[in-house]
């Protein structure tokens, strides 16, 4: 730091400490140290290898550049001055750096804002002010074009600690923003359907705090999208739009708006609990599609990005950055300058250009190998830019949806002779070098014969909400496959299309109007110069799609398989060749999904076990029994409810009098294994050892049992502890049961305790 200045150069950002009060009055502790060492002595290009190897959330969050998705797809003039209020350890600084002329950061601990520095040191574009926002804030010049709260606005109160914080904070930003400039706010949704199926509140950690209303009170507030609305209603604000990031704002895969609303199957990447344990109380997949069928999907998405100023031309986003940088790409449904819908894919990286590039090649090879056959091609050319492709904005159905129609309706002859004509269409000139290996059910396109022009004034308003008219706006699909990759499914195409539910058409779309329709490759990105047989490609496209979604698991595989004529060895085959094209597509890199399991937190369901907190399920009743002096018997015994806390946890909170001189716990009413996590009498561990324990189990090893009785107990010693008037027993046990023939067996092979 300069001796005789208030500012701190590091690499080329500089720190303003002008205003910082000489202490963080927040930290996170170890956590920043090892963010700082990291920052320090390793480039950027090395923090996925070590998201992956320190498997913690704290790094995961501070440190993936999938952090960057909220706001890369934000167009800006590369003059554009920013700022960013409450940059932290910089996790979208630098692709803000990359996009605007200038940025300005706001940040009140020191050491979040060296993090930022290091990290960032090439960046010559960047101030990070550091100190209390309501210090810096009268300084701050009234000319930004951007100002962005990412995860920000929900700390409102701390921000001016005023009795209308969230209106004065916006109040106060307005001030500062440019005729013509934007302010966006990207905040979880106080009512967002991870947390009705058993997330934890982001900020508070604990279950249905902001579904409540913040009842206990707390200093974060997150809204509902009418309650954001309100707040800028009472500032004045009229010109706003709303964006839904999906899964969320933090790791934002999808971005969706009003004029491109999610359809029914397409939101499936909910298990997304890296920070801490959550339960699953229901399957939010299946809510998702009744909660998009019935309109209400703005109401409960998990996150919302609110945009105040005019709205931008994109109105949905798709990342695929999830991946090996040589095909990090990001895909978009935007509006051309002439108004028109078209369709782009950007590399992410300088090493996808060549990716992106790839396309125009790939389309020109399959307009040659499909050239008189039964199969479009969607156009696609290159931009000026050289580092985006784009592609014509087309209008049908997948056949995926039609498929599915027909799984639904039980027309299983039906579905079987579209996946002949499915086969017999992509069969055209297999021979030649050139085959789209991803050409799934849902990268392709139809236009039934009578459709074009039968879809009625009716359909469109069920699907548009408004009458027909020229202006209306249409309804987009973007349809994805997930392909098993040893852990979880791995999505590695996009596709996107106008689309009507086949419900929507005036009569539903015959076979023969399908057959006679056109039918379109959408979507064609992992082509490839080599031959691959018809019976390769749609063994993949049916192993994806039923692998997508269980609802399809009605279809008989074996006839499909026999249709084809593979043999079971090609089948494993095949199966093995797409966990290497998995790999292909990540480079080995752990998946999000992968990184939950890594890091560990569990999802807990209860309803697998919520029957244990009902006495009618006598098998898993947990039964206490005191001795006084006399023995043990029923009068002197109950039952303990609300004991579990998880699938074959229970942790007993008892109390006894000074008389009782021995405490049965009966963990069960079955066959069973126990292992005494921790037991406590008066707040002190007790020995598990004969002393003090006495049971009619087998000790399997310190602390465990096995129980081939229908009976189990344990015995407690209290008359050899140092007991009160009043005493409190702790005690955690995992209980799982097992089959009498398994017991038997286990308990044979160890000595008798007692």
């Amino acid at each position: 730091m300069n001796a005789f200045s208030n500012t701190e150069q590091i690499g080329k950002i500089v720190l303003d400490y002008k205003y910082y009060p000489g202490e963080d009055l927040y930290c996170d502790g170890a956590v920043e140290d090892e963010l700082l060492d990291i920052v320090k002595n390793y480039s950027p290009i090395e923090y996925r290898r070590i998201i992956e190897e320190r498997a913690k959330w704290p790094v995961l969050y501070h440190l993936s550049p999938l952090r960057e998705n909220i706001v890369d797809w934000v167009p800006m003039d590369k003059d554009a001055k920013v700022l960013e209020v409450g940059a932290g350890c910089g996790a979208i600084t630098g692709s803000l750096a990359k996009k605007a002329g200038s940025v300005t950061c706001i940040d009140l601990s020191k050491k979040r804002s060296m993090i930022n520095a290091y990290r960032h040191q090439d960046c010559d574009n960047v101030t990070i002010h550091v100190g209390n926002f309501k210090d810096i804030e009268p300084e701050l010049p009234n000319d930004f074009d951007f100002i962005y709260f990412i995860g920000v606005f929900e700390y409102g109160q701390s921000y001016t600690g005023t009795a209308r914080p969230y209106e004065d904070l916006l109040k106060m930003m307005l001030r500062h923003l440019k005729k013509g400039g934007r302010i966006i706010i990207a905040i979880e949704n106080r009512l967002g359907l991870k947390y009705f199926a058993g997330c934890r509140e982001d900020h508070l950690g604990t279950y249905f705090s902001g579904i409540e209303d913040y009842a206990q009170g707390g200093g974060v507030r997150t809204f509902t999208r009418e309650g954001l609305e309100h707040i800028f209603y009472t500032c004045g604000v009229e010109n706003y739009s709303f964006y839904y990031p999906y899964p969320d704002y933090k790791f934002m895969t999808a971005l969706y708006s009003d004029k491109r609303l999610p359809l029914p199957g397409e939101l499936s990447e909910n298990n997304r609990n890296f920070d801490r344990d959550r339960m699953l109380l229901f399957d939010e997949k299946q809510a998702f599609d009744g909660i998009i069928k019935d309109g209400i999907f703005s109401v409960f998405s998990n996150s919302y990005v609110a945009v105040i100023g005019d709205d931008f031309d994109i109105k949905y986003a798709k990342y695929s950055n999830d991946r090996s940088p040589e095909y990090e790409i990001r895909t978009e449904i935007c509006i051309d300058t002439d108004g028109k819908k078209i369709v782009k894919k950007h590399a992410l990286s300088n090493e996808a250009v060549d990716h992106i590039r790839s396309m125009e090649t790939a389309y020109n090879d399959l307009m040659q190998r499909f050239e008189g056959g039964k199969l479009e091609v969607n156009k696609c050319s290159l931009c000026e830019d050289g580092k985006s492709a784009q592609f014509e904005y087309v209008e049908g159905i997948t056949l995926e949806e039609i498929l599915d129609g027909c799984l639904e309706r039980n027309q299983i002859d039906k579905f079987h002779a579209l996946f002949n004509e499915y086969l017999e269409r992509i069969s055209y000139h297999e021979e030649m070098p050139v085959a789209d290996y991803d050409l799934i059910f849902s990268n392709i396109l139809i236009t039934p014969e009578e459709a074009a022009d039968e879809v009625t004034d009716k359909a469109a308003e069920e699907v548009f909400g408004e009458p027909v008219g020229n202006d209306v706006e249409d309804t987009f699909k973007e349809t994805s496959v997930e392909v098993a990759n040893g852990v979880s499914g791995e999505t590695v195409e996009e596709t996107f299309v106008e689309t009507v539910s086949e419900d929507s058409y005036s009569d539903e779309p015959s076979l023969k109007a399908i057959k006679n329709g056109v039918w379109t490759i959408i979507d064609y990105e992992w082509t490839f110069g080599k031959p691959v047989s018809s019976k390769e490609t749609a063994f993949r496209a049916v192993y994806c799609y039923v692998l997508e979604n269980e609802k399809r698991n009605k279809l008989n595989l074996d006839a499909v398989i026999d249709t084809l004529g593979i043999t079971e060895r090609e089948a494993e085959e095949f199966r093995e060749q797409e966990m290497g094209f998995q790999e292909f597509v990540t480079g080995k890199h752990k998946s999000m999904a992968q990184m939950r399991d890594a890091i560990g937190y569990k999802i807990m369901e209860p309803l697998k076990w919520v029957h244990k907190f009902d006495d009618s399920s006598k098998k898993e009743r947990i039964q206490i029994y005191e001795d006084r002096g006399k023995g043990y018997c029923e009068e002197d015994s109950y039952f303990v409810r609300d004991a579990y806390e998880g699938e074959n946890l229970i942790r007993l909170k008892l109390e006894a009098d000074g008389d009782v001189n021995m405490l049965r716990i009966d963990p069960a009413m079955d066959y069973c294994v126990v292992r005494v996590k921790e037991l406590t009498f008066n707040g002190e561990a007790v020995e598990l050892g004969k002393k003090n324990i006495i049971t009619n189990g087998k000790s399997l090893k310190d602390g465990s049992y096995v129980f081939a009785t229908e009976d189990p107990n344990i015995n407690i010693r209290l008359s050899n502890l140092d007991r009160m008037g009043k005493n409190e027993i702790v005690a955690e046990m995992e209980i799982v049961r097992v089959p009498e023939e398994i017991a038997k067996d286990m308990a044979g092979a160890v000595k008798k305790i007692w």
